[in-house]
């Protein structure tokens, strides 16, 4: 009996008996998102980070634990705890709540990004612009949720959490987490797990809208070469870039400042050294750090309720209004141009680099073997990025104190 009992204890004490269905139900879900990962390649370095860090939470989830709180389970406060009593990845979150991390992911950005496109064909720049439609249309459905006061314990999103809520649109996952940690810290965790997540879908959102509002003959459309871009002008742009947004939005600074910092690094021809690591090692090794740690936001208990479920599918409906909104733009262009402007580059708007330029490329290899899609698109993805930064800081000039 003796070892029965102890074996029964030891099952008492496991964490199958402390789990609740929230946390398996995101157990599956992590799952999911794993062989999206590992199986279907859906940009594995961003999507199986997050899905690993959603199941260490949901089974453990004194992993992130709050400082202050005797254990995840329990609400009351522990008097005693101090902020190294907090669970391991809790304390790595301070770099996401900081915005350190999406500073440090968008100065590794600027050096891995090539503005020449943009600078080639400066009409991307309105490609990108139409592409943040799906901001300002998940802005208005956030604010209309106050009209949804018959749910039971569904409490209307306000104004900042609707701009927060609204920024998802930009497909721009370090974005969205500067912005919500200004605005809406309480929403912090769902918007950065919706916002990731549905970048690395990208090609699985992306595709059916780009077919269903383009026509065979349009995705058919065989773009002319770029025009190359000299030296100069890509050292002068990112200085002109900050120049003028950051008197414009002195709040977009941060983001935009590093982005900048980062592509100088690149076209300055004087600091190799620098660009190399903001490219690799550190994109890297704060990529680790903010996966993990987004993920693990998503515990079951906390993440399963009315408002993270309406915030996830906000995310879906604004990532797929900037897609048709870039798409219906470049029809537009298109017409103008005589047809010159191959529609499906519109999609790449969204600032999902160089995720969504890539999917323009493989929509229109599918129609026209011969083309070449992937730099025509890289301008309104890069232009994407420079949109939604501003976007976001536009919101925060709005809504913030």
């Amino acid at each position: 009996m003796s070892v029965v009992n102890a074996l029964v204890e030891i099952f008492q004490k496991s964490g199958f008996m402390s789990l609740s269905w929230q946390n398996w139900v995101m157990i599956l879900v992590s799952f999911g998102l794993l062989y999206l990962a590992i199986v279907k390649k859906f940009e594995p370095l961003l999507l199986l980070p997050i899905a690993f860090g959603m199941l260490l939470v949901n089974i453990y989830p004194d992993i992130m634990a709050d400082p202050l709180m005797m254990s995840s389970y329990e609400g009351t406060v522990d008097p005693n705890a101090h902020w190294y009593d907090a669970g391991v990845l809790r304390l790595i979150y301070a770099g996401v709540k900081s915005s350190i991390f999406p500073c440090l992911i968008f100065l590794a950005v600027g050096a891995m990004t090539d503005f020449g496109p943009l600078l080639a064909n400066p009409v991307s720049l309105l490609l990108g612009a139409a592409a943040q439609l799906g901001i300002y249309v998940a802005f208005l459905i956030a604010i209309a949720t106050k009209f949804l006061t018959f749910i039971p314990n569904f409490e209307p999103f306000d104004a900042l959490e609707a701009a927060a809520i609204a920024i998802i649109g930009g497909a721009d996952g370090p974005t969205a987490i500067w912005l919500t940690s200004k605005l809406a810290p309480q929403l912090l965790g769902p918007i950065a797990v919706a916002a990731y997540s549905y970048m690395a879908l990208i090609p699985l959102i992306q595709p059916p809208i780009m077919k269903l509002l383009t026509t065979k003959k349009e995705r058919e459309i065989k773009m002319d070469q770029l025009r190359t871009v000299s030296k100069a002008e890509k050292i002068i742009f990112p200085i002109v870039v900050t120049v003028l947004c950051v008197l414009i939005l002195p709040s977009v600074a941060p983001l935009l400042g590093m982005l900048m910092l980062g592509n100088l690094f690149r076209e300055s021809g004087v600091t190799d050294r620098l660009s190399d690591t903001a490219q690799n090692a550190l994109c890297n090794i704060v990529t680790i750090l903010l996966g993990v740690t987004v993920g693990a936001t998503a515990e079951g208990k906390t993440f399963l309720d009315f408002k993270t479920i309406a915030i996830i599918i906000i995310g879906l409906l604004a990532f797929a209004f900037s897609t048709a909104g870039g798409v219906l733009f470049a029809k537009l262009l298109n017409v103008i141009t005589k047809g010159k402007i191959n529609p499906l580059i519109g999609s790449a708007g969204v600032s999902a680099v160089p995720m969504a330029a890539r999917v323009s490329q493989v929509e229109g290899r599918k129609y026209n073997p011969s083309n070449f899609l992937l730099m025509h698109a890289m301008g309104p993805n890069v232009a994407g990025v420079i949109g939604s930064a501003v976007a976001a800081g536009f919101l925060l000039m709005t809504f913030g104190n």
